[in-house]
């Protein structure tokens, strides 16, 4: 029976700090903490550790950020460390080989998609934008592959009609962490045997990128909808209207069809407290909030009304 005594931990964003909370809480706290380096943020590019960094700092765990895992230097201090299991989550750089093979059980990888669906940078976003019902998280071993590597446990999430990625980001996080406590212990037990993925049913989902957020009025009403979920918070969801920057709050697809006449991008009237505008193959999207940069945001009525807005008015 394998024994866990030593697991150094790599991870970065706000994604991997329930996983290292309750691995703590499990009696399984990590002998070594690896992040990212601090780097510059916000307005005023002041230099902010990662929210793991920040974590490890605040309760005591032995941390080390490197900026890149590759360097030979911490690969020597690691291979020194002789670490059982290297678990990572949301690390944000490729481990070589070498680093691979230097735990004695493996590095495991938590990711939140039900692999092999939405493999890569951005599953959560992904599985949102592809009107998925269902998603998850799995952990696997990892291996040189993208997100490749076999299954050990998953467990799935069903995704809410409304659901933004930042809400289901949170979700995933706390139920990921339980998972991979489940899978630590079931290791050290010797009771987890990993299964090879599918060769089916592979997808990828890649980094999302800022310009990824302007909306396509050509697209229609459903894919934009969802497309903003997606994109909620970031990079958010905008369009131009007068040549200025309008962002979408909240959006959804109507069930009335836009006049044949109506361009993409058209302004059609009111429905309710929503600002009507046409959509691909005739759809319409039905803007609920909205707002225009160093604004607060407003339902659509009342952007209508204070942009004089009438039928006929386009955005681009």
């Amino acid at each position: 029976m394998p024994r866990i005594e030593k697991i150094v931990f790599f991870g970065t964003p706000d994604f991997a700090v329930p996983t290292l909370a309750a691995l703590g809480e499990a009696g399984l706290a990590p002998c070594l903490v690896v992040s990212q380096p601090d780097r510059p943020a916000g307005r005023g590019q002041t230099l902010t550790a990662p929210p793991v960094a920040r974590f490890a700092r605040e309760h005591g765990l032995p941390l080390r950020q490197v900026e890149r895992v590759r360097d030979p230097a911490f690969l020597a201090d690691l291979a020194e460390l002789a670490p059982d299991l290297a678990i990572v989550v949301a690390f944000g750089q490729i481990f070589p080989q070498a680093l691979l093979d230097l735990p004695q059980l493996g590095c495991v990888n938590l990711h939140a998609s039900l692999l092999p669906r939405w493999r890569g940078a951005a599953p959560i976003q992904a599985a949102i934008a592809a009107g998925d019902e269902r998603t998850g998280v799995t952990t696997m071993q990892m291996e040189a592959g993208l997100d490749s590597g076999p299954i050990l446990l998953q467990r799935e999430a069903a995704i809410g009609p409304e659901e933004t990625a930042g809400e289901l980001f949170v979700r995933l996080a706390d139920l990921g962490a339980a998972v991979m406590v489940e899978t630590v212990r079931a290791l050290g037990a010797g009771e987890l045997a990993p299964r090879p993925q599918p060769a089916d049913g592979v997808t990828f989902a890649g980094k999302l990128k800022r310009e990824q957020g302007r909306v396509d009025w050509t697209r229609p009403a459903e894919e934009l909808a969802r497309l903003l979920r997606a994109a909620t918070p970031w990079p958010g969801l905008a369009a131009e209207l007068g040549a200025a920057p309008v962002r979408l709050v909240a959006a959804r697809a109507l069930a009335e069809r836009a006049p044949s006449r109506a361009a993409a991008g058209e302004v059609l009237g009111l429905r309710g407290d929503a600002l009507a505008v046409a959509a691909g193959d005739g759809s319409v999207l039905a803007l609920d909030r909205v707002q225009r940069p160093g604004r607060r945001a407003v339902l659509g009525r009342e952007f209508a009304n204070g942009e004089r807005l009438e039928p006929g008015a386009r955005f681009q």
